[in-house]
């Protein structure tokens, strides 16, 4: 004799199996999915980022920054690109350790550079009374600072090797040529 309810157990529970396994899966497709899609946006950002405009534009800003012309200048496109990049990491758009990867020295150095020994951003948040300008870049050189610590060691902020790594970059970036 057949037990009706004995089979009508399994075949719950192996339909509750096969849902709960397409589920997993379709998890797990659209995480990796994801990670294409950080992946590819930050080859394009980085694109980008080597354009003949914006090399202009970073030996433009590091001349200046390294001649402490600080008031000289006057585009701010490099700036306002690691805003956009900071504003799609922390939305979770790219990938910090992709985003580490592509931009970090950059990152960190225009950001200490813009910091030190004048104050631009601050400067300008107070000269246009809006605590929010920059804070995207901000947030995303502290999340790039940490992951130096990790990768690096904890003296990978430390004040004057910070500020001799920032000087090389910005040397690099003043003599770039464009394409």
């Amino acid at each position: 004799m057949i037990d009706w309810s004995n089979i009508a157990i399994w075949s719950l529970v192996g339909t509750w199996v096969l849902v709960v396994g397409t589920l997993l899966l379709m998890l797990w497709q659209n995480l990796q999915t994801q990670k294409l899609n950080s992946a590819n946006a930050v080859m394009n950002l980085r694109e980008r980022f080597d354009s003949p405009r914006m090399r202009a534009s970073r030996r433009h800003v590091s001349e200046r920054l390294l001649r402490k012309a600080h008031q000289d200048i006057s585009n701010i496109e490099v700036v306002t690109f690691f805003e956009l990049v900071g504003t799609l990491t922390h939305r979770k758009v790219l990938d910090r350790d992709l985003v580490w990867e592509a931009f970090g020295g950059w990152i960190t150095s225009y950001y200490w550079a813009l910091r030190n020994p004048v104050d631009m951003i601050g400067d300008l948040r107070r000269s246009m009374n809006d605590p929010l300008i920059f804070h995207e870049y901000e947030w995303l050189a502290g999340r790039i600072i940490s992951i130096d610590r990790r990768m690096v060691g904890r003296d990978a902020d430390s004040g004057p090797a910070f500020a001799v790594e920032a000087e090389r970059v910005l040397a690099r970036e003043a003599a770039l040529e464009s394409i």
